[in-house]
């Protein structure tokens, strides 16, 4: 929006075809009056977006950069009679991905000088997703040689630049202190903790409110909030707009499309997976009991570090927990100061969209951890009667785990159905249509030589009921006949265990008997 507005195009009719002014008509900036629109058209642009940079490598990423850059010069190669014989060959060079890694360092400083010589004008440079190589390199093992990169190319083009107007920089990260603007103090940060600019970081109601009314969908506004909005930018409440936009193009296909995590296939979400990976390395108790937390709705209180870099996340697992704040995987639900004037936010995850991000790689990560595990020891238990060793070892790992404690048996279910996954010679059934009802788990061998076991799950609040519901559980095989098909399909019943298992928070209770005909 701001290269349309800003750029003199009457050079670049070859690319556009047509000028841009027409695209501001009858909007807001244009009856703001001609202080704002004699700005219009006004400034050569530079315009980068840096997204192409997440490369495995730092030659690959460099290669992405070099390429980018080389385009915004074939852009602008009719400003090429206006320059010297030694700038032109530099020009094509440099438009032709030959110029050497130091060319490309000082690139956007020369590409000014050329741009504000033919148009006597000074230029806007505007960089969209600066950060994405920083982040990018910080996980992927060579940060300290894009930052080397990415600081050369910045000082040059914000620092030293004489023809520099004004520039323009976004990213999820302030940009003061991440070591690529050393010495550069005439920096306006924006952030999502201000106030300024706070509605412009996304979708406000009002606006989701027209979108809706406008394609017939005022129905699915709940729905919509419940997927897509909960972040809290300044005193802004607002909807990511790449996924209600995504919602919209969806529904106006198939108006019964449920939401989906749109944000999910354009992030990497390595940082959710890396915070994952810290608490099952350093056996963090307090960080796995916060994500506890935010997982099943509840909030977190940080301290808000807004000038930390990616090579600040080694330093503190709090630096994380920032690092998921302004990358948009927490927001805050209110703010406040202590008495040295840092700020405290309460956070929490924003919607369904991200809540299920962070399932699936808690999921992901729990599958991994079984995968490694040698879990013969809590099959010979079970499949024995041994109802104690039983108990013991899913004990230590719903101890080890990350629960949602909040979906109940739900989730008990699951995390038991990846623990029998790797069982040999059984079939596992879950939930099967059984005698009079529906039991919850069975483990079938294949020959009807073989055994059968069947386990009926409980969950409470109260641990006082452990016991209890046990013993219904147990009760509740009998009754309702869980066994009798197996029985009817020429198991025998002396070859046959049922469990009852309760459970509350991370603890439960293990009990086993034979199957009554």
């Amino acid at each position: 929006m701001l290269m349309n507005f800003f750029e003199d195009t009457k050079d670049l009719h070859q690319i556009y075809g047509k000028n841009t002014r027409q695209l501001f008509n009858g909007l807001n900036i244009e009856r703001a009056g001609e202080k704002y629109m004699a700005e219009q058209g006004k400034y050569p642009v530079i315009f980068l977006t840096l997204k192409s940079a997440k490369q495995p490598t730092f030659e690959s990423a460099f290669d992405a950069l070099r390429t980018m850059i080389a385009g915004e010069f074939s852009k602008h190669d009719y400003v090429l009679d206006s320059l010297n014989e030694a700038d032109k060959k530099l020009y094509r060079l440099l438009s032709s991905r030959q110029g050497t890694p130091h060319d490309y360092k000082t690139s956007l400083n020369f590409l000014s000088q050329c741009l504000e010589k033919f148009h006597s004008q000074k230029v806007v440079i505007l960089i969209d997703e600066y950060d994405v190589p920083l982040e990018n390199a910080y996980f992927s093992g060579f940060y300290n040689e894009m930052i080397a990169f990415i600081r050369s190319l910045f000082e040059s083009a914000f620092k030293t630049n004489a023809s520099l107007n004004f520039a323009v920089l976004t990213g999820c990260l302030r940009i003061s202190k991440e070591s690529i603007f050393t010495g550069l103090n005439n920096l306006k940060i924006i952030s999502i903790l201000n106030k300024k600019y706070d509605e412009y970081f996304g979708f406000t109601q009002k606006e989701v409110d027209a979108m809706f009314e406008f394609y017939g969908f005022p129905n699915k506004l709940e729905l919509a909030r419940e997927w897509h909005n909960g972040y809290l930018f300044g005193d802004a409440n607002v909807y990511n707009p790449w996924s209600i936009i995504g919602i919209v193009d969806d529904w106006i296909t198939d108006t019964q499309t449920l939401p989906t995590a749109f944000w999910a296939t354009t992030s990497s979400n390595t940082i959710v997976q890396d915070l994952i990976n810290r608490l099952d390395a350093e056996q963090n108790d307090l960080a796995k009991e916060e994500i506890e937390s935010l997982i099943n709705g509840r909030t977190i209180t940080k301290v808000i570090h807004e000038d930390i870099t990616y090579n600040d996340i080694d330093y503190d697992i709090d630096n994380l927990w920032n690092f998921l704040y302004f990358t948009g995987y927490l927001t805050k639900v209110r703010e406040t100061t202590d008495e040295k004037g840092h700020i405290i936010a309460e956070l929490r995850i924003p919607n369904k969209e991200v809540a299920l991000i962070f399932n699936d790689k808690i999921t992901a990560w729990f599958k991994g951890k079984i995968r490694a595990k040698d879990l013969n020891p809590f099959y010979e238990a079970i499949l024995s009667g041994d109802a104690q060793k039983f108990e013991e070892i899913l004990n230590e790992e719903l101890f080890e785990s990350i629960s949602y404690f909040d979906s109940g048996e739900s989730f008990y279910h699951g995390f038991l159905l990846g623990l029998l996954k790797s069982i040999r010679g059984f079939s596992i059934i879950s939930n099967l249509e059984s005698g009079k009802g529906r039991c919850d788990i069975v483990l079938k061998n294949r020959s009807r030589k073989g055994q059968v076991v069947i386990l009926e799950l409980k969950a409470t609040k109260d641990y006082a009921r452990l016991e209890t519901l046990c013993e219904q559980a147990l009760k509740q095989i009998d009754e309702q006949k869980y066994a009798q098909p197996f029985i009817n399909d020429y198991y025998k019943p002396e070859n046959m265990l049922k469990y009852g298992i309760a459970f509350c928070g991370k603890e439960c209770l293990v009990k086993c008997d034979r199957i009554t005909t």
